[in-house]
Order: C-alpha cells, then sequence, then structure tokens
C-alpha cells in the first residue's frame, strides 16, 4: 500500500495533464490566478472525481524563447519540479476530497536555473494551498 502511494505521489501520468479543450477555456475565464515571479498560476476548483486530484498545463511562451529547445528545456524543469514537490497539494486536496484545474505559465524573458525555479514551485504551491484553504471557506 505505502509502496504504491509512494509511487503515485512521484510520477506524472497523463491522467494528470490538462488536455481537454473546454477545460482549459473554463480554467482561463473562470479561473483565479496570482503571479510569483516568474510563475503565474491560474487554478479551479472542479467537481468531477478522478483518480489524481490536479491536473496541470505548463506553459512557456514563444513571444519570449523563440527557440523550441529553450521552450522545451523550460517546460521540462517545470515539469520536474512540479512532479517532485506535487505531494503538498495532493496531501491537501485529498484530505478535504477536492479537485483542482491547474495552468503554470512561464513569463521570465530568461532562463532561470532549475534549484531557483524549484523554490518558486514549492513557494507557489504553498501559496495555492493557502488561497485554496480561504475560498473553499
Amino acid at each position: 500500500m505505502l509502496n504504491s502511494f509512494i509511487r503515485l505521489m512521484f510520477t506524472f501520468k497523463k491522467q494528470e495533464r490538462l488536455c481537454k479543450k473546454a477545460a482549459i477555456e473554463d480554467l482561463f475565464s473562470n479561473g483565479r490566478s496570482f503571479f510569483l515571479y516568474p510563475l503565474k498560476i491560474v487554478w479551479i476548483t472542479v467537481e468531477e472525481k478522478r483518480k489524481y486530484p490536479a491536473q496541470v498545463l505548463i506553459n512557456v511562451s514563444k513571444r519570449n524563447f523563440k527557440r523550441a529547445v529553450d521552450r522545451n528545456y523550460l517546460k521540462r524543469i517545470i515539469r520536474e519540479a512540479y512532479r517532485k514537490n506535487k505531494h503538498l497539494l495532493y496531501e491537501e486536496l485529498n484530505g478535504k476530497q477536492k479537485n483542482l484545474n491547474l495552468a503554470i505559465l512561464y513569463s521570465a524573458k530568461e532562463i532561470i536555473s532549475y534549484h531557483e525555479l524549484e523554490e518558486k514551485i514549492i513557494e507557489a504551491l504553498k501559496r495555492l494551498i493557502k488561497t485554496h484553504e480561504k475560498t473553499a471557506n
């Protein structure tokens, strides 16, 4: 049981990615957001039942990074930082039986290091938990 829980916490499967066009449109039209440089976090609570409590969309702007290599690198390190630290969010959402759609948008014009980005992801997840608690009450 514990082994499957650990495996669930430190993976990033297809079911955890936000892919449905209608869900993405709903997220950006009705979602709430905050900015934590270099990340903009957009989120919305959803009612559907699913195995994973959060679905994530990661975006790096083509306007700021013309080369696909740079965009893909940034998306890769954002995914990795999220994958390693999503347990902070999952524990909170599982405890409250809530589901969330989430977008992480990278808005800086320069590439920052993985360690700085991981710190920002952790800070963003903690802030998301705090703001989600306030709106749930």
